[in-house]
């Protein structure tokens, strides 16, 4: 990574940590940006729910409850840098904490981050429903919705050349027999998911969503609920860009269906009441005003449904290029199956021909 990449104040550590073996490449980091830490109190903590990433915890006492200094070290997964701009990244995190929305990042090293560790406990399927917590998140997303970037960033929304690259990630061929023949028995060829792209694209550029600055990524594993400070922040701005506002809602309720593989069930997709709840909660902030009327609501709420599919699009074809490229051990192929055959099975409900 260049200096150049680095926003104003972020220190650059000329360290790459390998994949495999982390810790000696951390202790280089933490060196760097916290010399007063003995390294022989140095302990790790490791996070493994990020699929693609590598996640770790460093501190000086024996827990990293509340109150106790704690860095995260994030390393990149293997060639995350072809999804992923890691330069706008850095600029989105750190305009972000100025705000108070985004940690503070205190370094960056060759393939990763070092940054500030939010104390609370990752939501989960019944967390997320709370009307306590729910409530928080969707003021939380109003207001980083609300965030004015500068204008040189463009204001376009990323979904559709966001899907695009992907596309061109997948290969004509995959690299392992059986993926290919897997890919083909699920999908056909990356042509007839491309004429399926172009169809969605065409039906859903003419929405009205208002663009905003949006996570684009709030999976239940992205918000951070403290309890004793009830509060929620939310993290891994990795695909955070200008979006439709209805995406990165119709995003966050995708995630309700469950945490793992083994674990998704639709049946616990928000049902229209829930929707009208969460989507009132936010457009209530979102808007400055008490209470939204019903034909703000249930505008919204149609373009959630709509944009839904997008959302399904997306991380199912990002799926088949981690199909392709990752060394990570998780199930990509079942994934991109489980997303995309949503989007196929919920398309004719809501792309309707004007």
């Amino acid at each position: 990574m260049s200096l150049l990449c680095l926003a104003a104040g972020d220190i650059f550590i000329p360290v790459e940590i390998e994949e495999n073996n982390v810790y000696p490449g951390i202790f280089k980091v933490l060196n760097k940006i916290r010399p007063g830490w003995p390294r022989e109190r140095v302990k790790f903590k490791l996070f493994t729910d990020g699929i693609t990433n590598k996640l770790v915890a460093c501190h000086l006492n024996d827990d990293i409850s509340e109150g106790n200094e704690v860095v995260l070290v994030r390393i990149y997964g293997n060639k995350t840098d072809l999804l992923i701009d890691r330069t706008a990244e850095i600029r989105n995190i750190t305009a972000l904490n100025v705000l108070g929305l985004a940690p503070e990042i205190y370094g960056v090293f060759k393939n990763g981050l070092v940054y500030e560790y939010f104390p609370g406990v990752t939501l989960n399927i019944d967390t997320v429903i709370d009307p306590k917590i729910a409530t928080m998140v969707a003021q939380q997303m109003a207001k980083m919705h609300k965030v004015e970037l500068g204008k040189e960033i463009d204001k376009k929304p990323m979904i559709w050349d966001k899907i695009e690259q992907f596309l061109c990630l997948i290969p004509e061929t995959f690299s392992k027999k059986e993926k290919q023949t897997r890919f083909a028995n699920s999908f056909g060829s990356v042509t007839r998911l491309r004429i399926e792209f172009e169809r969605l694209k065409s039906r859903l550029i003419r929405n009205e969503s208002p663009i905003v600055f949006a996570h684009n990524d709030l999976l239940l594993g992205n918000v951070i609920y403290n309890q004793s400070k009830g509060t929620v922040s939310f993290i891994d701005y990795e695909y955070a860009a200008y979006n439709y506002q209805a995406f990165d809602i119709a995003n966050h309720f995708n995630e309700y269906v469950g945490l793992s593989i083994d674990d998704i069930d639709y049946n616990r997709y928000p049902n229209k009441e829930y929707q009208v709840f969460w989507i009132s909660t936010y457009l209530s902030e979102y808007l400055n005003k008490e209470k939204p009327n019903d034909t703000e609501v249930e505008k919204l709420y149609n373009e959630v449904q709509q944009l839904s599919l997008a959302s399904h699009f997306l991380w199912g074809i990002w799926s088949l290029v981690q199909y392709e490229l990752s060394d990570i051990n998780f199930d990509f192929g079942t994934y991109a199956e489980i997303r995309l055959n949503r989007y196929f099975d919920q398309k004719d409900k809501y792309l309707r021909n004007p």
